[in-house]
C-alpha cells in the first residue's frame, strides 16, 4: 500500500510540475499548414488558426483558407516535448522572451478560437484610444484578448500586436468592447 500511495504522490507531483502550455512556433514561409499536419502525426496537440479571403487571379475569384499569423503556430506541450516540436519538418524556433519560450495564456488562445469560429464583423468608433495604449478585450467572442494598440485604422479597425507572440493582427471592434489596461 506505501507504494501505491508514493506512486500516486509521484503522479500528482509529475502532473503538476510538467503542466501543459501553449507555446508560439514559427515555421518555415508558406508551410504552415504541413508544419499542422505533421505535429498532429507526430501525436503533438497544435492549433493553426486560418481565415478564409477571398483571392482574386486574372481569371477567377476563390475563398481559400490561409494562417491568421503568418507563419505562427501554436502548441500545447509539457516542456519535457520542446525538443520534439523543434524535429518536427518546417519548424524553425519556438518564440522566445530573453532566450526562453514564452508560455501563451490559455485565454489568449481561447479567445482567437472564438474569434475564428464567430465569423461576426463588429463596427463602431474607437477614438477614444491612442496608439500605444495597453488595450483588453473584455466581451464579445474575443473577451480576455489582449495587447497593445498598434494602429487605428479608420473608425473601425484597430491592430493590436497580441502579447506573447509578437505578431499584428488587424481586428475589427467597437469601442464598446474594448477597454484601458493601464
Amino acid at each position: 500500500m506505501t507504494s501505491s500511495k508514493q506512486q500516486r504522490t509521484t503522479n500528482q507531483e509529475q502532473r503538476t510540475s510538467n503542466p501543459k502550455s501553449w507555446y508560439a512556433i514559427y515555421s518555415k514561409s508558406r508551410t504552415e499548414k504541413r508544419v499542422y499536419e505533421e505535429l498532429i502525426s507526430a501525436g503533438i496537440e497544435s492549433y493553426l488558426p486560418l481565415i478564409k479571403v477571398l483571392k482574386q487571379w486574372s481569371d477567377r475569384k476563390k475563398w481559400v483558407e490561409i494562417p491568421l499569423f503568418r507563419p505562427y503556430l501554436f502548441v500545447y506541450i509539457e516542456k519535457k516535448d520542446y525538443y520534439k516540436v523543434l524535429n518536427i519538418w518546417g519548424v524553425v524556433r519556438y518564440i522566445t522572451f530573453e532566450g526562453k519560450a514564452v508560455a501563451i495564456p490559455p485565454g489568449q488562445i481561447l479567445a482567437i478560437k472564438q474569434y475564428i469560429n464567430s465569423g461576426e464583423e463588429l463596427f463602431d468608433n474607437i477614438s477614444e484610444f491612442n496608439v500605444g495604449d495597453q488595450v483588453e478585450i473584455y466581451r464579445g467572442q474575443l473577451k480576455g484578448l489582449s495587447g497593445h494598440l498598434i494602429e487605428i485604422r479608420g473608425k473601425q479597425k484597430v491592430k493590436i500586436e497580441i502579447e506573447g507572440i509578437g505578431h499584428s493582427i488587424v481586428l475589427t471592434i467597437p469601442k464598446s468592447y474594448l477597454k484601458s489596461k493601464k
